[in-house]
């Protein structure tokens, strides 16, 4: 499959939507702009789920060494380039995919949509957005990399007047016994409220109460959770009721719900500033 560049989409300025990068040292986070970049972007998806996490690729995704799928060419890609390693597509060391109602719309569904039962996202009133393909190379699997990846999806959940994220997340491995604790946590402590509640669809759907909620130390558990998972939790994120095991790609997922109202407030303090900061230059 060859990779369509994504779709550009305008809105109101300040800033002209999505067009904006971000900068920090070397580093730069901003969406693709041309099928060479969406194709460094699913090389290091492969090297990340298939090489490094033991996902199982199909015989087209192992011989072209890239992790693609229909909503490719329909989404936005978020990249992170590190400049210090060149200008060309070997920069990119960092990746998400976004995908907005719109997008799904011309796929014909959301991503997570092979998991869950997400008419209560559909019905939604507001701009949503899917978050997904989210990876790091390992040797940028710093705090300042994933704070800059993060202020990228703040940028377009402001550009876009994104009311609600979601998508699925990721716990390493297909033993629910193993995560039996984090599975229980997330189910105890942050279920989502009945109206924001995707549910997993019946033949897939792994219950997450596994464990009553005495049964271990909530801090403990927090801190098992991978990284991305307690990003979204930090922003007021909830879980749907139902995990969902991926033999392909070797995870148990969850998905996670996020109202953007933290992201967009942080993101426009920050964004007031730095026209404050002109202004006075």
């Amino acid at each position: 499959m060859t990779a369509q560049s994504p779709s550009s989409a305008s809105a109101t300025p300040p800033p002209q939507a999505g067009s904006q990068a971000v900068r920090a040292g070397t580093l730069e986070v901003r969406l693709a702009r041309n099928e060479g970049e969406i194709a460094a972007a699913q090389a290091l998806r492969y090297r990340v789920f298939y090489q490094e996490m033991g996902a199982h690729p199909t015989v087209e995704t192992a011989l072209v060494q890239r992790d693609f799928d229909d909503f490719d060419a329909f989404c936005d890609h978020l990249l992170v380039f590190d400049h210090a390693r060149g200008a060309g597509n070997d920069a990119v060391v960092g990746t998400y995919r976004l995908i907005r109602r719109e997008a799904a719309a011309r796929v014909g569904r959301f991503y997570s949509a092979a998991e869950y039962d997400l008419r209560c996202v559909a019905e939604y009133p507001g701009a949503v957005l899917e978050l997904g393909r989210s990876c790091i190379d390992p040797q940028w699997r710093t705090r300042p990399t994933m704070q800059l990846l993060w202020r990228g999806i703040a940028a377009y959940v402001f550009d876009f007047g994104i009311e609600l994220m979601f998508g699925c997340a990721s716990l390493p491995g297909t033993d629910p016994n193993a995560l039996a604790v984090p599975l229980s946590y997330l189910y105890h402590h942050h279920l989502a409220p009945p109206a924001l509640r995707p549910r997993a669809l019946s033949d897939r759907y792994l219950d997450m109460n596994r464990l009553p909620a005495d049964a271990f130390d909530p801090a403990e558990a927090l801190n098992q959770l991978p990284p991305l998972l307690k990003g979204y939790l930090r922003l007021g994120g909830f879980v749907g009721d139902g995990a969902v095991i991926d033999q392909q790609f070797n995870t148990t997922d969850v998905c996670i719900v996020v109202k953007t109202d933290l992201v967009t407030e942080k993101y426009y303090r920050h964004y007031e500033r730095r026209v404050r900061a002109v202004a006075a230059a």
